[in-house]
């Protein structure tokens, strides 16, 4: 059987990833999830990467938002923030509350982010592995330019990404390591996907703990492009990407992995981009990647495989 891994962020991924699971056996897929973004809010571990894949592949995902928990009640965040006087700039349902204290619980008694996530995954029934990318504490920080240090969340949802950025960085990633079976999953997939994720926030992410990045230079790398026609799908990679020294483009993206990854597919918007792709020494593919329905997310994961698998 085919082994498959899948570095993974949030919305853009679970997308993917339901193409991906119809694609291929899922019982054959290991996902490695970011938790950069995960934070501390009303004394819960929130985990926001995690449960957008979780409802998403379990079939309880918000249709519209992409995130969050369809049917959703906001009881206790109403109560919060008007009885209380609680911050209300992140909002938990009522239903994602239940996750985050299943997750909290187990932590509190010791229990690792790993073990917490098999718990969730197995009560939403989902058909491949899911994994954080560690079980460290690392924090994605935001550096603005007039010098704030915010916790990506608080200028992502907080400040609604609003003040320009200077630099991003994972805090802990040093001191971090992959959590149980990342390597592991790693060192025997026949390939391992790039999911159009966030290049910075989220598949940087997971390349900025130790060991991971070095784990993919053996093994046959592709990824499909969250840049489309020069702009984001979804999310604010376009404000991170110049901070990091990089330009809004399907071909910058790509050298960002130029180590480790040997195909790439870009969208028919950005056809015109695939002999630079080329120049890069990369198998290229084209396709649409607007994954509006589960059918095209599968179209796209076949394309993908194509390239590796062939």
């Amino acid at each position: 059987m085919t082994h498959l891994v899948a570095l993974a962020g949030g919305i853009g991924a679970a997308r993917f990833l339901r193409g991906l699971a119809r694609a291929v056996d899922p019982s054959s897929l290991t996902v490695v999830a970011n938790t950069g973004d995960d934070l501390r809010l009303h004394g819960l571990h929130v985990s926001p990467d995690l449960d957008t894949i979780t409802y998403t592949l379990g079939g309880g995902v918000h249709p519209d938002q992409g995130w969050g928990r369809a049917d959703e009640c906001l009881t206790v965040a109403t109560e919060l923030r008007e009885r209380y006087g609680q911050p209300g700039w992140f909002t938990l349902g009522d239903r994602d509350i239940a996750t985050h204290l299943v997750r909290s619980r187990i932590l509190s008694e010791g229990g690792t982010l790993t073990q917490a996530t098999r718990v969730i995954a197995a009560a939403w029934d989902l058909p491949f592995t899911l994994l954080p990318m560690t079980d460290g504490a690392v924090a994605t920080r935001i550096r603005t330019v007039d010098g704030r240090v915010l916790h990506f969340q608080q200028w992502w949802v907080g400040e609604q990404a609003g003040p320009d950025v200077a630099e991003v960085w994972l805090e802990g990633a040093e001191a971090a390591r992959p959590a149980p079976g990342v390597l592991e999953a790693l060192h025997t997939a026949d390939a391992v996907i790039l999911c159009p994720s966030n290049p910075i926030v989220s598949i940087g992410t997971i390349l900025a703990i130790p060991g991971i990045r070095d784990a993919l230079r053996p093994v046959p790398v592709v990824g499909v492009s969250p840049i489309v026609g020069g702009a984001v799908v979804r999310g604010m990679a376009d404000r991170l990407l110049p901070a990091a020294g990089s330009e809004v483009s399907a071909v910058a993206v790509a050298r960002r992995y130029d180590d480790f990854l040997d195909g790439w597919v870009i969208d028919e918007k950005d056809a015109t981009l695939a002999e630079e792709v080329e120049g890069l020494g990369l198998r290229v593919a084209v396709a649409d990647t607007i994954m509006r329905s589960p059918e095209i997310a599968e179209n796209v994961a076949r394309v993908a495989l194509d390239m590796v698998l062939r």
